[in-house]
């Protein structure tokens, strides 16, 4: 059995899903360039093979892939801040796009022919319809929405004129953390509603932000779908068994099903924390729609993935302890 390469593995989602292989017995490679990524997390708590470079440098891919039996590429290498895409959209298609492009072509030029791709529910821009299925139109509303998008559509060229069998994961919501506290959420700068949260509660922030309360919601604000980290990472191995048994290139939307609105999540950690959280109202953000939640039947379907973490409760509790433990509570 070949190895694994994780590109991204000493971030966020990266890190579960290199922990969760390692625990399936899996050879695992982090390619990391460390730009967001934490080198603590993959050398002290993952233990676990790291390189430190750009994926989208030929050279440094070409040596690993010749020098290692390879089955697998899972690429978590992407720069997700939205609002960061719409005023340097050239960063984001260069690393987003560019890099995974010289990334797949080292990969065909080597015959690793097999891609799992991190992709986002950004892809579908304004949703039409709630839950959003996978045949939903894609018509994203940001740059990195459609480097994302270009990249799903990247894959399906490749496949057809290469080979290349790929799964793409289109997630919601990740949140949450590992239960033993060896990885967790977090970003710098930090943008996510859950760790930003907790920031609050740990006297790291002033206030949390809530950016709009009035969308034609049930307490006017946003509305979103939660999955947790550990089950996306489930996800990933699932789609490698699939897709290295079957030899189909398919993409699947990983999400809860459910939705909790913003003063939902705020009340639910307070009432795990029992602290009650400084917030204030700002204005709403530009492309913040009201509600996302996912459509994840036929990941069910196809995968057998169920959802084993995702109570919202286990996600809130899961990241508070992550939280508390690294970083002082003052």
């Amino acid at each position: 059995m070949g190895k694994i390469i994780v590109t991204g593995g000493a971030g966020y989602i990266g890190s579960h899903t290199a922990k969760l292989l390692k625990k399936q017995n899996k050879e695992v490679i982090i390619v990391d360039n460390l730009e967001y990524g934490h080198r603590d997390i993959v050398e002290n708590n993952l233990k676990i093979e790291l390189v430190i470079g750009n994926i989208g440098d030929k050279n440094l891919i070409s040596n690993i892939l010749s020098r290692n039996q390879i089955d697998a590429i899972m690429h978590f290498s992407a720069y997700a801040y939205v609002g960061e895409s719409v005023t340097s959209p050239s960063k984001y298609y260069q690393n987003n796009f560019v890099n995974t492009l010289n990334l797949l072509d080292v990969m065909i030029e080597n015959h690793v022919l097999n891609f799992i791709f991190s992709s986002t529910c950004a892809t579908y821009g304004i949703p039409q319809k709630i839950p959003i299925e996978e045949n939903a139109k894609q018509i994203p509303i940001n740059p990195y929405g459609n480097t994302k998008l270009a990249i799903e559509k990247l894959l399906a060229d490749y496949d057809n004129a290469y080979k290349l069998k790929y799964i793409i994961f289109r997630y919601f919501n990740a949140a949450g953390a590992d239960i033993d506290k060896l990885t967790g959420e977090d970003h710098t700068p930090e943008t996510h509603i859950i760790p930003l949260i907790m920031y609050a509660a740990l006297n790291k922030i002033p206030h949390f932000q809530i950016f709009g309360d009035d969308y034609d919601t049930t307490d006017g604000t946003c509305v979103r779908d939660y999955i947790h980290v550990l089950d996306i990472a489930n996800a990933h191995t699932l789609g490698l068994e699939y897709l290295l048994k079957n030899q189909k290139s398919d993409y699947f939307n990983l999400g809860n099903e459910q939705g909790f609105s913003v003063k939902e999540i705020i009340q639910k950690t307070e009432k795990i924390i029992g602290k009650k959280i400084p917030t204030v109202i700002n204005q709403r953000r530009d492309g913040d729609p009201p509600i996302l939640i996912g459509n994840a039947e036929k990941a069910k379907k196809i995968l057998k993935w169920k959802t084993t973490h995702s109570n919202i409760e286990q996600i809130l509790q899961s990241a508070w302890e992550w939280h508390k433990s690294r970083h002082i509570i003052k």
